[in-house]
Formats: structure tokens, sequence, C-alpha cells
């Protein structure tokens, strides 16, 4: 979808890798990136590389403190991430070091079912603070906010209710239906388009021509 917007806007001829690999946590990417030759030299040749990054992580704070579960819990954790996220820039600039980077932050996947859950929203406010502080580290790493865009689904609604029998659920429409966590097609190209939004307002940052 980016490369298509790319394509579109300034008329690049684009050739787009995808390593993704869905559930990774920032430990885990970096781990492939360490490894995995075919990413490195990806990387080596790269006029500019996108992340995300810190869900899973966040999910995984989740999962081992269900039943204690603080916004206190994040302190430690995100600390660490940290720390990986900038092995991560280092290690994709270490053979293109002046590689753009457009790292984007999370979202909150449970506000319209549980919008009085706040402490998940000062949760997920305070581990995108922790990636921004990180890209204002380096010249050329920029920081994508997408919260806002993606955790009350499409045009900032409520939410959709479905009734199923005396079952009543709200939907996020821009989330996956199979686990309303992961975004769908309309969300990812919510999330590109405000990529190609930051891009367009830094890109004279750092595009030569």
């Amino acid at each position: 979808m980016l490369a298509q917007s790319l394509t579109d806007t300034y008329d690049y001829q684009v050739t787009d890798s995808n390593y993704g690999v869905s559930g990774n946590t920032s430990k885990q990417i970096l781990q492939r990136m360490q490894e995995k030759t075919d990413i490195q030299k990806s990387l080596a040749k790269a006029d500019m590389m996108t992340l995300t990054v810190g869900g899973n992580d966040v999910m995984a704070v989740i999962r081992k403190n269900l039943t204690s579960l603080s916004v206190s819990s994040f302190t430690k954790p995100a600390k660490s991430y940290q720390k990986r996220l900038r092995q991560i820039i280092e290690l994709a600039r270490a053979d293109n070091e002046d590689l753009p980077i457009y790292i984007l932050g999370i979202y909150n996947p449970f506000y319209l079912n549980f919008p009085d859950m706040t402490e998940m929203q000062e949760i997920v406010d305070n581990w995108n603070d922790a990636t921004e502080s990180v890209t204002e580290e380096y010249d050329n790493v920029y920081f994508v906010p997408i919260n806002d865009e993606l955790y009350k689904g499409i045009n900032g609604e409520e939410g959709i209710v479905s009734t199923s029998g005396d079952q009543t659920t709200v939907i996020n429409d821009a989330l996956f239906s199979g686990d309303h966590f992961h975004p769908n097609n309309i969300g990812y190209q919510i999330m590109s388009d405000v990529t190609m939004e930051k891009i367009s307002e830094t890109k004279e940052e750092w595009k030569e021509n």
C-alpha cells in the first residue's frame, strides 16, 4: 500500500521488501536482523525503512501479569524495549548510515469493548512516548503515531454494535474481525496513509533528489 502511494505521489520506482512476521516482539525482530543475511543485504541498499514494533511487547507484558496488571508493570519492560529499539536502528544503519527510518507507534485495540479501562490507554500512551523518545535521539528517524486513527475505528466512531441473540459486541471496524487485535485491510490502509503523510512532511530532510 505504501509503495503504491509513493509511486502515485512522487512517481518513484519502488521495490519493497516485507520482512514483518506477525507476533514478533522487538527481541525477535532484533534477532532476525542479526541472523538473516537477506534482511541485512536489503537494508544495506535501502532508501527507506518502515517498522511496526512494540504491540507484541505490550501483549507479552499483559499475558505475564494478567492477575496483577498495572501501569507500573510496563516500566521495566519499556526500558528494555527502548534498548532493543536502539539496537534495531543501529543495526539497520550498520551498512547504510543515513538510512531514513519511520517507526510506527502502537494503538489500543481494547478501547471500544472496554472504554472504562483507562489504564490501558495510559499504557499505550506511555509506550508510544518511549518509542518517540528513542527516535528523537537520531537524525532522520521518525515516529509515526497511529493510535488516534485506529483506536476508535474508522472516522472516530464509537464503534459498531453487533447483536446476536442477547449478546452485544462493539466492533472496531479498522481491526481484523478474527482477533479484534490486528488491523484489517482498512486499518492497514489507514496506517499507510498516516505514514505517507509523515514521509511527505519530512522527506526533504533526507531526500537528495
